[in-house]
């Protein structure tokens, strides 16, 4: 983890108040893994004071252009989204931790299942597992056809299935109802009430894996404002587990949701 000083390549809009952010950079293939996020300073003030957590959406193999996919909602985010091609951003990264690529088995069937803003770092997760030879499947849910992003690039990875909740573009209501059961793996990111509800749905004998979405402060532990609940005490032995450090990923069983 450390400050990079990152030059914005371009910032454009891309969906309804989605936008594309791309960096150039100097980055480890190696650090900054699928899963992992970043910690950006949308002002060169103290207004607003805390930077925004951001995943990776994607890093070319040169390790030198990093996309980030963001919604320009709050205060911080109107102020990214106004940055220019040319401007520099300071970048707290890589933070949290990651999917773990190498636990599947060869030639493995992996389902993505995202929703909305939880979307993007699953697309550098499955060209990561695509490149190693895993079969992808991605099941995305967005709330409007307005909202929908990356629809072909999933497409170019495998058999993609968009839900939108009002019916307006793919299939009507949400991922749950079209998930496949022929899977070895599953990834998901998304809002807490979609974990929630795979949670309450996937096999116990399934490997699943889950990025969770919570609000941080300072992104590197210290500040306990990302704290959710464990189960799996055995690994966690406080029952707490801080999602900027110990997550965002974890076993799907492994932490309890906040609603």
């Amino acid at each position: 983890m450390q400050i990079h000083l990152l030059k914005i390549k371009s910032n454009t809009l891309i969906a309804d108040k989605i936008y594309k952010l791309e960096l150039y950079g100097n980055f480890d293939l190696q650090e900054f893994r699928p899963g992992r996020f970043l910690h950006i300073k949308c002002s060169e003030s103290l207004d607003p004071l805390l930077r925004r957590p951001m995943s990776i959406c994607d890093l070319n193999d040169n390790g030198d252009l990093m996309t980030v996919l963001y919604r320009a909602e709050g205060r911080g985010t109107q102020l990214l989204s106004q940055k220019q091609a040319g401007e520099i951003l300071d970048v707290l990264a890589p933070l949290g931790s990651h999917f773990e690529l190498e636990q599947n088995k060869n030639n493995s069937k992996i389902l993505l299942v995202g929703g909305g803003i939880g979307v993007p770092p699953l697309f550098y997760l499955g060209r990561k597992l695509k490149a190693l030879g895993h079969e992808i499947e991605s099941v995305l849910g967005f709330a409007s056809a307005k909202d929908i992003f990356y629809e072909n690039d999933f497409q170019a990875l495998g058999k993609t299935t968009i839900c939108t909740v009002d019916g307006t573009h793919g299939q009507k209501g949400f991922v749950t109802k079209y998930l496949s059961s022929d899977y070895d793996t599953l990834y998901a990111c998304g809002p807490n009430p979609m974990l929630k509800a795979l949670q309450e749905i996937i096999p116990a004998d399934k490997r699943a894996f889950i990025s969770v979405e919570e609000r941080m402060g300072c992104g590197v532990g210290a500040c306990l404002a990302c704290v959710c609940k464990t189960q799996n005490l055995e690994k966690y032995k406080s029952g707490y587990v801080r999602v900027c450090t110990e997550g965002p990923v974890f076993a799907i069983a492994d932490v309890i949701i906040n609603h």
